[in-house]
Protein backbone atom coordinates (compact mmCIF):
# COMPACT_ATOMS: atom_id res chain seq x y z
CA UNK A 1 0.00 0.00 0.00
CA UNK A 2 1.23 3.75 -0.59
CA UNK A 3 0.27 7.07 -0.55
CA UNK A 4 -1.46 6.69 3.10
CA UNK A 5 -2.03 10.03 5.62
CA UNK A 6 -0.16 9.48 8.95
CA UNK A 7 -4.12 8.88 10.21
CA UNK A 8 -4.34 6.22 7.83
CA UNK A 9 -1.20 4.44 8.94
CA UNK A 10 -1.68 4.23 12.70
CA UNK A 11 -4.45 2.31 11.65
CA UNK A 12 -2.58 -0.20 9.85
CA UNK A 13 0.13 -0.11 12.04
CA UNK A 14 -2.75 -1.40 14.74
CA UNK A 15 -3.99 -3.35 13.07
CA UNK A 16 -0.75 -5.12 12.46
CA UNK A 17 -0.33 -5.63 15.86
CA UNK A 18 -3.50 -7.28 16.57
CA UNK A 19 -2.21 -9.57 13.90
CA UNK A 20 1.13 -10.40 15.75
CA UNK A 21 -1.10 -10.62 18.86
CA UNK A 22 -2.74 -13.64 17.32
CA UNK A 23 -6.24 -11.88 17.20
CA UNK A 24 -7.57 -11.17 13.57
CA UNK A 25 -8.73 -7.62 12.52
CA UNK A 26 -10.96 -9.10 9.73
CA UNK A 27 -12.84 -12.53 11.12
CA UNK A 28 -14.77 -14.25 9.07
CA UNK A 29 -18.44 -14.39 10.85
CA UNK A 30 -20.23 -12.84 13.80
CA UNK A 31 -22.44 -14.58 16.71
CA UNK A 32 -25.28 -11.63 16.88
CA UNK A 33 -27.72 -12.96 18.53
CA UNK A 34 -29.95 -9.13 18.55
CA UNK A 35 -30.18 -6.31 17.04
CA UNK A 36 -29.94 -2.88 18.39
CA UNK A 37 -33.78 -2.00 17.77
CA UNK A 38 -34.82 -5.87 19.05
CA UNK A 39 -32.41 -4.94 22.01
CA UNK A 40 -34.05 -1.39 22.45
CA UNK A 41 -37.19 -2.37 21.97
CA UNK A 42 -37.31 -5.15 24.48
CA UNK A 43 -34.91 -4.03 26.94
CA UNK A 44 -36.97 -4.04 30.03
CA UNK A 45 -37.88 -7.71 29.61
CA UNK A 46 -34.23 -8.62 28.68
CA UNK A 47 -32.85 -6.63 31.78
CA UNK A 48 -35.18 -8.12 33.75
CA UNK A 49 -34.03 -11.78 32.90
CA UNK A 50 -30.19 -10.93 33.16
CA UNK A 51 -30.32 -12.36 29.77
CA UNK A 52 -27.09 -11.66 27.80
CA UNK A 53 -27.08 -10.60 24.24
CA UNK A 54 -24.62 -10.37 21.33
CA UNK A 55 -24.90 -7.18 19.26
CA UNK A 56 -22.62 -5.63 16.42
CA UNK A 57 -22.43 -2.27 15.35
CA UNK A 58 -19.80 0.90 14.20
CA UNK A 59 -18.06 2.69 16.93
CA UNK A 60 -19.13 5.83 16.81
CA UNK A 61 -18.83 7.11 19.63
CA UNK A 62 -16.54 6.73 22.74
CA UNK A 63 -16.13 8.64 26.85
CA UNK A 64 -13.40 7.66 28.29
CA UNK A 65 -13.93 8.12 32.33
CA UNK A 66 -11.11 6.31 33.44
CA UNK A 67 -12.24 2.95 34.67
CA UNK A 68 -15.33 3.31 32.98
CA UNK A 69 -16.01 4.04 29.43
CA UNK A 70 -19.11 5.16 27.72
CA UNK A 71 -19.37 4.24 23.75
CA UNK A 72 -21.71 4.17 21.16
CA UNK A 73 -22.32 1.91 18.70
CA UNK A 74 -24.42 1.94 15.33
CA UNK A 75 -25.58 -0.82 13.23
CA UNK A 76 -28.60 -0.88 10.10
CA UNK A 77 -31.54 -0.16 12.98
CA UNK A 78 -30.24 2.40 14.99
CA UNK A 79 -27.70 3.05 17.89
CA UNK A 80 -27.05 1.91 21.35
CA UNK A 81 -24.86 2.77 24.28
CA UNK A 82 -22.26 0.70 25.81
CA UNK A 83 -21.13 0.61 29.72
CA UNK A 84 -17.68 -0.59 29.73
CA UNK A 85 -16.44 -1.25 33.08
CA UNK A 86 -13.30 -2.77 34.07
CA UNK A 87 -15.05 -4.83 37.02
CA UNK A 88 -17.09 -6.77 33.80
CA UNK A 89 -15.14 -6.14 31.47
CA UNK A 90 -11.85 -6.77 32.88
CA UNK A 91 -8.85 -4.34 32.87
CA UNK A 92 -7.70 -5.98 29.49
CA UNK A 93 -10.59 -5.86 27.44
CA UNK A 94 -10.92 -1.80 28.94
CA UNK A 95 -7.37 -1.60 27.55
CA UNK A 96 -8.27 -3.31 24.16
CA UNK A 97 -11.41 -0.73 23.36
CA UNK A 98 -9.30 2.33 24.59
CA UNK A 99 -5.86 1.82 23.10
CA UNK A 100 -6.99 -0.59 19.85
CA UNK A 101 -10.49 0.16 18.48
CA UNK A 102 -10.68 3.57 16.55
CA UNK A 103 -13.92 5.33 16.17
CA UNK A 104 -15.10 3.83 12.65
CA UNK A 105 -14.49 0.19 13.97
CA UNK A 106 -17.04 -2.30 13.11
CA UNK A 107 -17.20 -4.42 16.72
CA UNK A 108 -19.18 -7.25 18.44
CA UNK A 109 -19.95 -6.53 21.77
CA UNK A 110 -21.48 -9.19 24.39
CA UNK A 111 -23.78 -8.02 27.16
CA UNK A 112 -26.43 -7.30 29.54
CA UNK A 113 -28.60 -4.78 28.56
CA UNK A 114 -29.68 -2.14 31.39
CA UNK A 115 -31.17 1.19 31.53
CA UNK A 116 -28.01 3.76 33.29
CA UNK A 117 -29.67 6.42 35.82
CA UNK A 118 -30.36 8.51 33.16
CA UNK A 119 -32.71 5.73 31.97
CA UNK A 120 -30.57 5.15 28.55
CA UNK A 121 -31.03 2.03 26.71
CA UNK A 122 -27.67 0.27 27.43
CA UNK A 123 -25.71 -2.89 27.25
CA UNK A 124 -23.53 -3.85 30.36
CA UNK A 125 -20.50 -5.10 28.53
CA UNK A 126 -18.57 -8.42 29.07
CA UNK A 127 -16.85 -8.73 25.64
CA UNK A 128 -15.75 -7.12 22.82
CA UNK A 129 -14.88 -8.50 19.66
CA UNK A 130 -13.09 -6.96 16.39
CA UNK A 131 -15.12 -7.71 13.34
CA UNK A 132 -13.10 -5.14 10.97
CA UNK A 133 -10.83 -2.58 11.31
CA UNK A 134 -11.36 0.44 9.82
CA UNK A 135 -8.13 1.98 8.24
CA UNK A 136 -10.39 5.47 6.88
CA UNK A 137 -10.87 7.82 9.88
CA UNK A 138 -15.09 8.86 10.07
CA UNK A 139 -15.61 12.44 8.93
CA UNK A 140 -15.30 15.34 11.42
CA UNK A 141 -17.96 14.60 14.30
CA UNK A 142 -19.51 17.96 13.93
CA UNK A 143 -19.28 18.83 10.44
CA UNK A 144 -19.87 15.43 9.27
CA UNK A 145 -19.96 15.10 5.35
CA UNK A 146 -20.70 18.00 4.11
CA UNK A 147 -19.05 18.41 0.81
CA UNK A 148 -21.92 17.64 -2.19
CA UNK A 149 -19.55 16.11 -4.57
CA UNK A 150 -17.64 13.99 -2.05
CA UNK A 151 -20.73 12.76 -0.81
CA UNK A 152 -22.16 11.60 -4.13
CA UNK A 153 -18.69 9.91 -4.76
CA UNK A 154 -18.21 8.03 -1.49
CA UNK A 155 -22.13 7.27 -1.11
CA UNK A 156 -20.89 4.78 1.56
CA UNK A 157 -19.77 7.45 3.95
CA UNK A 158 -22.48 9.64 2.94
CA UNK A 159 -24.76 7.05 3.95
CA UNK A 160 -22.68 6.08 7.29
CA UNK A 161 -22.69 9.59 8.42
CA UNK A 162 -25.68 11.09 7.21
CA UNK A 163 -28.78 9.11 8.59
CA UNK A 164 -31.21 11.85 6.54
CA UNK A 165 -29.46 9.91 3.31
CA UNK A 166 -30.21 6.91 4.33
CA UNK A 167 -33.76 7.28 5.25
CA UNK A 168 -34.09 8.89 1.96
CA UNK A 169 -32.70 5.18 0.80
CA UNK A 170 -35.15 3.36 2.75
CA UNK A 171 -38.06 5.28 1.66
CA UNK A 172 -37.13 4.70 -2.15
CA UNK A 173 -37.01 1.16 -1.45
CA UNK A 174 -40.48 1.19 0.08
CA UNK A 175 -41.87 3.65 -2.79
CA UNK A 176 -40.95 0.79 -4.94
CA UNK A 177 -42.17 -1.81 -2.98
CA UNK A 178 -45.89 -0.17 -2.49
CA UNK A 179 -45.97 0.76 -6.08
CA UNK A 180 -45.51 -3.23 -6.86
CA UNK A 181 -48.15 -4.16 -4.60
CA UNK A 182 -50.60 -1.28 -5.71
CA UNK A 183 -49.95 -2.96 -9.30
CA UNK A 184 -50.20 -6.18 -8.43
CA UNK A 185 -53.35 -5.98 -6.83
CA UNK A 186 -54.88 -4.91 -9.63
CA UNK A 187 -54.11 -7.45 -11.81
CA UNK A 188 -50.81 -5.87 -13.52
CA UNK A 189 -47.88 -8.83 -14.47
CA UNK A 190 -44.65 -7.63 -13.79
CA UNK A 191 -42.11 -8.37 -16.77
CA UNK A 192 -38.64 -8.57 -17.97
CA UNK A 193 -37.88 -6.93 -21.10
CA UNK A 194 -34.26 -6.81 -23.08
CA UNK A 195 -31.60 -3.67 -22.22
CA UNK A 196 -29.24 -4.36 -25.01
CA UNK A 197 -31.73 -3.55 -27.62
CA UNK A 198 -30.72 -3.42 -31.74
CA UNK A 199 -33.41 -0.68 -32.90
CA UNK A 200 -34.33 1.43 -29.49
CA UNK A 201 -37.08 3.16 -29.36
CA UNK A 202 -40.13 4.62 -27.28
CA UNK A 203 -38.60 7.99 -26.70
CA UNK A 204 -36.98 11.18 -28.47
CA UNK A 205 -33.57 10.24 -26.84
CA UNK A 206 -30.00 9.48 -28.06
CA UNK A 207 -28.74 6.18 -27.20
CA UNK A 208 -25.76 4.59 -25.99
CA UNK A 209 -23.78 2.11 -28.27
CA UNK A 210 -22.27 -0.43 -27.71
CA UNK A 211 -21.27 -4.07 -29.67
CA UNK A 212 -21.70 -7.44 -29.46
CA UNK A 213 -18.78 -9.32 -30.95
CA UNK A 214 -20.24 -12.84 -31.50
CA UNK A 215 -23.47 -11.84 -33.49
CA UNK A 216 -21.22 -9.25 -35.11
CA UNK A 217 -23.88 -6.50 -34.22
CA UNK A 218 -24.08 -2.86 -32.74
CA UNK A 219 -26.41 -3.00 -29.84
CA UNK A 220 -28.18 -0.28 -27.60
CA UNK A 221 -28.60 0.75 -24.46
CA UNK A 222 -32.90 0.93 -24.26
CA UNK A 223 -34.26 4.24 -23.85
CA UNK A 224 -37.59 3.31 -23.09
CA UNK A 225 -39.71 -0.19 -22.21
CA UNK A 226 -42.53 0.73 -24.46
CA UNK A 227 -42.44 -0.81 -27.95
CA UNK A 228 -41.25 -4.37 -26.27
CA UNK A 229 -44.19 -4.04 -23.46
CA UNK A 230 -46.85 -3.48 -25.96
CA UNK A 231 -45.99 -6.26 -27.88
CA UNK A 232 -47.09 -8.49 -25.27
CA UNK A 233 -50.35 -6.83 -25.33
CA UNK A 234 -50.57 -7.92 -29.03
CA UNK A 235 -49.65 -11.62 -27.58
CA UNK A 236 -52.47 -11.08 -24.74
CA UNK A 237 -50.85 -9.88 -21.64
CA UNK A 238 -53.54 -7.24 -20.49
CA UNK A 239 -51.86 -5.84 -17.89
CA UNK A 240 -48.11 -5.37 -17.64
CA UNK A 241 -45.38 -3.68 -15.87
CA UNK A 242 -41.59 -2.81 -15.76
CA UNK A 243 -39.57 -1.37 -13.46
CA UNK A 244 -36.12 -1.12 -14.60
CA UNK A 245 -33.21 1.12 -16.09
CA UNK A 246 -33.48 3.35 -18.98
CA UNK A 247 -30.24 4.80 -20.59
CA UNK A 248 -30.22 8.26 -22.50
CA UNK A 249 -26.99 9.67 -23.72
CA UNK A 250 -27.60 13.59 -22.27
CA UNK A 251 -26.20 15.56 -20.16
CA UNK A 252 -26.73 15.51 -16.23
CA UNK A 253 -29.12 18.20 -14.84
CA UNK A 254 -31.19 18.17 -11.07
CA UNK A 255 -33.90 16.04 -12.86
CA UNK A 256 -31.48 14.43 -15.66
CA UNK A 257 -29.51 11.40 -15.14
CA UNK A 258 -27.67 9.55 -18.04
CA UNK A 259 -28.87 6.25 -16.01
CA UNK A 260 -32.42 6.23 -14.18
CA UNK A 261 -35.44 4.02 -13.55
CA UNK A 262 -38.90 3.78 -14.80
CA UNK A 263 -41.50 2.53 -14.83
CA UNK A 264 -43.78 1.72 -17.42
CA UNK A 265 -47.06 0.58 -17.75
CA UNK A 266 -49.96 -0.60 -20.46
CA UNK A 267 -53.72 -2.00 -19.83
CA UNK A 268 -55.49 -3.12 -22.73
CA UNK A 269 -59.04 -1.49 -23.39
CA UNK A 270 -58.56 1.99 -21.74
CA UNK A 271 -57.71 5.04 -22.91
CA UNK A 272 -55.48 8.10 -21.28
CA UNK A 273 -58.38 9.54 -18.91
CA UNK A 274 -58.33 5.52 -17.18
CA UNK A 275 -54.63 6.32 -16.76
CA UNK A 276 -55.34 10.09 -15.07
CA UNK A 277 -57.16 8.29 -12.28
CA UNK A 278 -54.71 5.09 -11.64
CA UNK A 279 -51.86 7.64 -11.92
CA UNK A 280 -53.39 10.16 -8.87
CA UNK A 281 -54.54 7.02 -7.22
CA UNK A 282 -51.44 5.08 -7.25
CA UNK A 283 -49.33 8.28 -6.68
CA UNK A 284 -51.57 9.63 -3.18
CA UNK A 285 -51.07 6.14 -1.96
CA UNK A 286 -47.35 6.32 -2.04
CA UNK A 287 -47.34 9.12 -0.09
CA UNK A 288 -49.85 7.61 2.59
CA UNK A 289 -48.37 4.87 2.90
CA UNK A 290 -44.56 6.13 2.93
CA UNK A 291 -45.28 9.29 4.73
CA UNK A 292 -48.23 9.21 6.25
CA UNK A 293 -49.88 11.46 4.50
CA UNK A 294 -51.19 12.55 1.12
CA UNK A 295 -49.41 16.18 1.75
CA UNK A 296 -45.79 16.61 0.85
CA UNK A 297 -43.09 19.12 1.34
CA UNK A 298 -40.91 19.48 -1.42
CA UNK A 299 -38.50 22.37 -2.55
CA UNK A 300 -39.83 24.76 0.06
CA UNK A 301 -43.72 24.09 -1.39
CA UNK A 302 -46.44 22.30 0.53
CA UNK A 303 -48.22 20.02 -1.98
CA UNK A 304 -51.69 18.02 -1.71
CA UNK A 305 -51.36 15.32 -3.73
CA UNK A 306 -54.97 14.53 -3.11
CA UNK A 307 -57.18 13.27 -6.04
CA UNK A 308 -58.74 14.62 -8.23
CA UNK A 309 -55.53 16.85 -9.54
CA UNK A 310 -56.33 19.32 -12.18
CA UNK A 311 -56.26 18.95 -15.99
CA UNK A 312 -55.00 21.50 -18.28
CA UNK A 313 -54.84 21.36 -21.77
CA UNK A 314 -51.16 22.07 -23.18
CA UNK A 315 -52.29 24.88 -25.03
CA UNK A 316 -54.07 26.72 -22.44
CA UNK A 317 -51.00 25.77 -20.15
CA UNK A 318 -48.23 26.92 -22.14
CA UNK A 319 -50.21 30.15 -22.95
CA UNK A 320 -51.08 31.46 -19.69
CA UNK A 321 -47.32 31.33 -18.66
CA UNK A 322 -45.16 31.98 -21.69
CA UNK A 323 -48.00 33.92 -23.53
CA UNK A 324 -47.21 32.60 -26.56
CA UNK A 325 -50.47 30.36 -28.56
CA UNK A 326 -48.42 27.96 -30.44
CA UNK A 327 -51.70 27.04 -32.20
CA UNK A 328 -51.81 30.82 -33.53
CA UNK A 329 -48.63 29.81 -35.42
CA UNK A 330 -49.23 27.45 -37.76
CA UNK A 331 -45.32 27.43 -39.54
CA UNK A 332 -42.18 26.83 -37.66
CA UNK A 333 -40.82 29.66 -38.85
CA UNK A 334 -43.42 32.14 -37.17
CA UNK A 335 -43.45 30.26 -34.32
CA UNK A 336 -39.68 30.78 -33.74
CA UNK A 337 -40.25 34.28 -34.54
CA UNK A 338 -43.36 34.36 -31.17
CA UNK A 339 -41.07 31.94 -29.24
CA UNK A 340 -37.91 34.07 -29.28
CA UNK A 341 -40.32 37.37 -28.77
CA UNK A 342 -41.07 35.74 -25.30
CA UNK A 343 -37.43 36.01 -24.43
CA UNK A 344 -36.66 31.94 -24.29
CA UNK A 345 -33.59 30.84 -26.51
CA UNK A 346 -34.07 28.31 -29.05
CA UNK A 347 -31.65 26.78 -31.49
CA UNK A 348 -30.82 27.84 -34.86
CA UNK A 349 -33.36 25.44 -37.62
CA UNK A 350 -35.43 24.39 -34.34
CA UNK A 351 -37.91 21.79 -35.40
CA UNK A 352 -41.71 22.90 -34.75
CA UNK A 353 -42.02 20.07 -31.72
CA UNK A 354 -38.85 21.25 -30.34
CA UNK A 355 -40.26 24.70 -30.53
CA UNK A 356 -43.22 24.16 -28.61
CA UNK A 357 -41.14 21.61 -26.19
CA UNK A 358 -38.98 24.58 -25.08
CA UNK A 359 -42.17 26.91 -24.50
CA UNK A 360 -42.75 23.50 -22.27
CA UNK A 361 -39.86 23.72 -20.16
CA UNK A 362 -40.17 27.27 -19.70
CA UNK A 363 -44.03 26.24 -18.06
CA UNK A 364 -42.74 23.38 -15.86
CA UNK A 365 -41.71 25.33 -12.93
CA UNK A 366 -44.73 26.90 -12.62
CA UNK A 367 -46.54 24.03 -12.21
CA UNK A 368 -46.28 23.53 -8.35
CA UNK A 369 -49.33 21.30 -7.20
CA UNK A 370 -50.10 18.08 -8.99
CA UNK A 371 -51.54 18.62 -12.25
CA UNK A 372 -52.20 16.56 -15.75
CA UNK A 373 -51.62 18.56 -19.19
CA UNK A 374 -53.11 17.21 -21.12
CA UNK A 375 -53.58 17.19 -25.37
CA UNK A 376 -50.20 17.35 -27.13
CA UNK A 377 -49.53 17.93 -30.49
CA UNK A 378 -48.91 15.39 -32.89
CA UNK A 379 -45.25 16.17 -33.25
CA UNK A 380 -44.54 15.55 -29.85
CA UNK A 381 -46.19 12.38 -29.60
CA UNK A 382 -45.32 9.64 -32.45
CA UNK A 383 -46.91 6.76 -30.59
CA UNK A 384 -49.91 8.63 -29.13
CA UNK A 385 -53.31 8.39 -30.66
CA UNK A 386 -54.97 10.99 -32.30
CA UNK A 387 -58.17 12.67 -31.00
CA UNK A 388 -61.02 12.00 -33.00
CA UNK A 389 -62.15 15.65 -32.99
CA UNK A 390 -58.92 17.20 -33.87
CA UNK A 391 -56.11 14.87 -35.93
CA UNK A 392 -53.26 17.12 -35.34
CA UNK A 393 -53.49 16.38 -31.56
CA UNK A 394 -53.21 13.60 -29.42
CA UNK A 395 -54.36 11.80 -26.40
CA UNK A 396 -51.53 12.20 -24.56
CA UNK A 397 -50.57 13.59 -20.75
CA UNK A 398 -47.67 14.60 -18.68
CA UNK A 399 -48.12 15.14 -15.06
CA UNK A 400 -45.90 17.64 -13.31
CA UNK A 401 -45.46 17.63 -9.53
CA UNK A 402 -43.45 20.58 -7.44
CA UNK A 403 -42.17 22.33 -10.93
CA UNK A 404 -40.95 19.05 -12.57
CA UNK A 405 -42.76 16.53 -15.09
CA UNK A 406 -42.85 12.95 -13.19
CA UNK A 407 -44.66 10.66 -15.82
CA UNK A 408 -45.75 10.16 -19.27
CA UNK A 409 -49.10 8.81 -20.96
CA UNK A 410 -51.26 8.39 -23.88
CA UNK A 411 -54.11 6.29 -25.35
CA UNK A 412 -51.63 4.39 -27.43
CA UNK A 413 -51.75 4.23 -31.21
CA UNK A 414 -52.48 0.87 -32.25
CA UNK A 415 -52.98 1.93 -36.07
CA UNK A 416 -50.28 0.30 -38.14
CA UNK A 417 -50.69 2.03 -41.03
CA UNK A 418 -50.54 5.46 -39.15
CA UNK A 419 -47.26 4.07 -37.10
CA UNK A 420 -45.42 3.76 -39.79
CA UNK A 421 -46.54 6.70 -41.38
CA UNK A 422 -44.86 8.49 -38.16
CA UNK A 423 -42.10 6.05 -38.14
CA UNK A 424 -41.12 7.79 -41.50
CA UNK A 425 -41.12 10.97 -40.38
CA UNK A 426 -39.50 10.53 -37.35
CA UNK A 427 -36.60 8.86 -39.63
CA UNK A 428 -36.63 11.74 -41.75
CA UNK A 429 -36.04 14.26 -38.76
CA UNK A 430 -32.90 11.74 -38.33
CA UNK A 431 -32.04 12.27 -41.83
CA UNK A 432 -32.39 16.33 -41.50
CA UNK A 433 -29.66 16.04 -38.48
CA UNK A 434 -32.19 15.66 -35.54
CA UNK A 435 -30.34 12.36 -33.12
CA UNK A 436 -33.17 12.07 -30.55
CA UNK A 437 -35.66 10.84 -33.15
CA UNK A 438 -36.95 7.22 -33.38
CA UNK A 439 -35.27 4.64 -35.18
CA UNK A 440 -38.01 2.51 -37.70
CA UNK A 441 -38.80 -0.49 -35.82
CA UNK A 442 -40.55 -2.95 -38.57
CA UNK A 443 -40.77 -5.71 -36.30
CA UNK A 444 -43.02 -3.75 -33.85
CA UNK A 445 -45.12 -2.42 -36.80
CA UNK A 446 -45.88 -6.14 -37.63
CA UNK A 447 -46.62 -6.30 -34.35
CA UNK A 448 -49.12 -4.27 -35.04
CA UNK A 449 -50.62 -5.83 -37.79
CA UNK A 450 -52.07 -8.37 -35.66
CA UNK A 451 -53.81 -6.02 -33.99
CA UNK A 452 -53.16 -4.48 -30.42
CA UNK A 453 -56.40 -3.63 -28.33
CA UNK A 454 -57.19 0.08 -27.71
CA UNK A 455 -54.35 0.67 -24.34
CA UNK A 456 -53.35 3.19 -22.28
CA UNK A 457 -49.78 3.26 -21.43
CA UNK A 458 -48.13 4.70 -18.67
CA UNK A 459 -44.34 5.77 -18.36
CA UNK A 460 -43.63 7.56 -14.23
CA UNK A 461 -39.91 8.54 -13.29
CA UNK A 462 -39.17 6.73 -10.09
CA UNK A 463 -36.26 9.40 -9.40
CA UNK A 464 -38.27 12.26 -9.77
CA UNK A 465 -41.37 10.92 -7.82
CA UNK A 466 -39.06 9.99 -4.88
CA UNK A 467 -37.55 13.32 -5.16
CA UNK A 468 -41.21 14.91 -4.59
CA UNK A 469 -41.65 12.23 -1.93
CA UNK A 470 -38.97 12.96 0.10
CA UNK A 471 -38.03 16.65 -0.46
CA UNK A 472 -34.48 15.97 -2.20
CA UNK A 473 -33.99 18.60 -4.70
CA UNK A 474 -31.49 16.73 -7.18
CA UNK A 475 -31.70 13.32 -8.92
CA UNK A 476 -28.53 12.69 -7.70
CA UNK A 477 -29.46 12.67 -4.05
CA UNK A 478 -31.84 9.82 -4.34
CA UNK A 479 -29.65 7.80 -6.67
CA UNK A 480 -27.23 5.53 -5.11
CA UNK A 481 -24.17 6.20 -7.20
CA UNK A 482 -24.84 8.40 -9.38
CA UNK A 483 -22.57 9.28 -12.49
CA UNK A 484 -19.77 12.00 -11.66
CA UNK A 485 -16.78 13.28 -14.39
CA UNK A 486 -13.80 11.14 -13.52
CA UNK A 487 -11.45 12.62 -11.18
CA UNK A 488 -7.98 11.86 -10.52
CA UNK A 489 -7.45 9.91 -7.45
CA UNK A 490 -7.09 11.37 -3.90
CA UNK A 491 -4.03 11.43 -1.86
CA UNK A 492 -4.88 8.94 1.16
CA UNK A 493 -6.97 6.78 -0.76
CA UNK A 494 -5.58 2.87 -0.62
CA UNK A 495 -3.57 1.08 -3.54
CA UNK A 496 -2.18 -1.90 -4.30
CA UNK A 497 1.61 -2.37 -5.19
Amino acid sequence: MRDLNEQQELRLEKSGRLRQNGIDPYPRRSRRTHATREVVDSLDDLAAAGQEVIVVGRLRARRDMGRTVFADIEDGTGRIQLLCRANTLGAEGLEFLKSDLDLGDIVEVRGVPMRTRTGEPSVDVREVRLLAKSLNPLPDKWHGLEDVETRYRQRYVDLMVNPEVRDVFLRRARIISEMRRYLDDRGFVEVETPVLQPIYGGAAARAFTTYHNALDQTLYLRIATELYLKRLLVGGIERVYEIGKDFRNEGTSTKHSPEFTMMELYQAYADYSDIMVLVENLVCTLAQQVNGSAQVRFRGQEIDLTPPWSRVPLRDAILQHTGVDYEAYPETESLAAAVREAGIETRPGATRAELIDELLDNTEPRLIQPVFLIDYPVELSPFAKRKPDNPSVTERFEFFIGGIEVGNAFTELNDPVDQDERFREQVAEREAGNEETSQYDEDYVNALMYGMPPTGGLGIGIDRLVMVLTDSPSIRDVILFPHMRARHRLVGQLSCS
